[in-house]
């Protein structure tokens, strides 16, 4: 069998709607707040919201953004 008789599949790593470029998008923008060295900007102790030091709570509102994204390209089907 020759090469030209297998057939071709896309890479399922590259996103083929523009939902899933744009959820890829968001979720890389988020997991990179989660990230040095935008996280070392973030280390805050002093500032407490909700009972929590900054740097808590900062991590709680990236960690939902990140799961939120997720669940809307789930629910999307991508």
């Amino acid at each position: 069998m020759d090469r030209r008789d297998y057939p071709r599949f896309a890479s399922h790593f590259v996103p083929r709607t523009t939902t899933g470029r744009r959820g890829l998008l968001l979720f890389l923008i988020f997991f990179a707040l989660a990230e040095p060295p935008v996280l070392l900007l973030a280390n805050r102790i002093e500032p407490f919201v909700l009972g929590m030091p900054f740097l808590y709570t900062y991590l709680l509102a990236v960690y939902i953004a990140l799961i939120a994204v997720l669940l809307w390209i789930h629910h999307r089907d991508v």
